[in-house]
């Protein structure tokens, strides 16, 4: 009996429920796609800040993680164990990256101290009016400038900095330690799961899968662009400029090499800024053979290597325009700090990449 009263019941609950309207949500309307992009955006959003405290370890491991690549590919399939291909890919980036950046950035810094010390010194003890002097046409400018300015408090001030600077480089490094092990942690992780990563990423873009490895194509593209054809080629002008800067003698080789590759970066600029005004100061000076030399290793190697190595580095990998080269490089400096550098070059690129996709999606009007 209390069988059939079950079964009773329940045919009772399925014609009820079949009478009963079911609601049923727009899944594949116009309001439920709006909801759902909406929701999506907001969640994208909402990751974006989650996110925004790790970017430049988010941005430099992915960077790492696409330039070495094909060497842990082959590493991977020597060993045949992921997790210990990731940790010796790892631990050979830290080795080449992390020794020489921590040496050079220690030198550059001491340097810049001592720099500014020597031309203190110079502007007190009156050396440099002395050489401005045994040229009339620029004694003037001299004159100008010691009533403008009072330089040798403002070079003063800039020593005193510079070297408050170097005493808290120390107090920093503890800082940058900490992002450049955030880095290599997340680095492992690109290595070892690219693959997943790579995976996700296809199944979030609403892309065919030709669109999406035109757009992966970009990024790797722009990456191997930017830092070899721009972070890379820049580091050679700087070092090349700052080398010939020690063996003529000039202060601060490698604070004025640093110099020269920052300048590098920037499309209308270039590294001409720092060895043309010293090789007016040699030619003051009376080292007419030094600024000489100087002047052709500007023209002939630090400004032209750049037209040769690009290719080489580079090869037919993407090249934006000098506008957008210069708006993305400055842009993407002043919004996220160092790793900018190659955000906003990314950005600018995924963004052109997205409307030309765009275009492509979009029929030809018809006469």
């Amino acid at each position: 009996m209390r069988e059939k009263a079950v079964d009773s019941m329940a045919n009772r609950n399925s014609r009820s429920a079949q009478r009963r309207p079911v609601r049923d949500w727009p899944s594949t309307g116009r309001i439920g796609t709006i909801v759902l992009l909406a929701a999506a955006l907001a969640g994208a959003y909402l990751c974006y800040l989650l996110a925004a405290p790790f970017l430049p370890a988010l941005t430099w491991a992915l960077v790492l993680a696409v330039l070495f690549v094909p060497a842990h590919r082959r590493l991977e399939a020597r060993t045949g164990r992921p997790n210990l291909a990731a940790a010796v890919s790892v631990v050979i980036v830290a080795l080449a990256i992390v020794g020489p950046v921590t040496f050079v950035g220690q030198r550059l810094v001491t340097e810049a101290a001592n720099g500014a010390d020597l031309v203190q010194g110079q502007l007190e003890t009156g050396v440099w009016r002395h050489v401005l002097e045994g040229h009339p046409r620029i004694a003037p400018i001299e004159r100008w400038l010691e009533r403008q300015f009072d330089l040798p408090a403002i070079f003063r001030n800039v020593a005193a900095s510079l070297t408050t600077t170097a005493a808290s480089f120390v107090r920093g490094s503890v800082v940058q330690l900490l992002g450049t092990l955030l880095t290599f942690y997340l680095l492992f992780f690109f290595l070892r799961d690219r693959g997943l990563v790579v995976g996700a990423l296809r199944n979030l873009l609403p892309l065919s899968q030709a669109e999406t490895d035109q757009l992966f194509g970009r990024v790797v593209d722009t990456i191997h662009a930017t830092i070899y054809g721009t972070l890379v080629v820049a580091a050679i002008q700087g070092a090349l400029g700052g080398a010939m800067f020690w063996w003529l003698g000039l202060p601060a080789p490698f604070l004025w090499g640093l110099v020269m590759a920052l300048l590098a970066l920037v499309p209308i600029l270039g590294a001409f800024v720092v060895w043309i005004p010293a090789m007016i100061y040699l030619a003051l000076d009376g080292a007419w053979t030094n600024a000489a030399i100087l002047g052709l290793w500007g023209v002939g190697v630090v400004g032209t290597i750049d037209n040769i190595l690009y290719p080489v580095l580079v090869g037919t990998r993407l090249k934006l325009h000098s506008v957008p080269a210069f708006i993305s490089f400055i842009g993407g400096l002043q919004l996220f700090g160092t790793s900018g550098l190659v955000l906003g070059p990314m950005i600018v690129t995924l963004t052109l990449t997205l409307f030309d996709i765009w275009h492509q999606r979009t029929p030809e009007p018809r006469d």
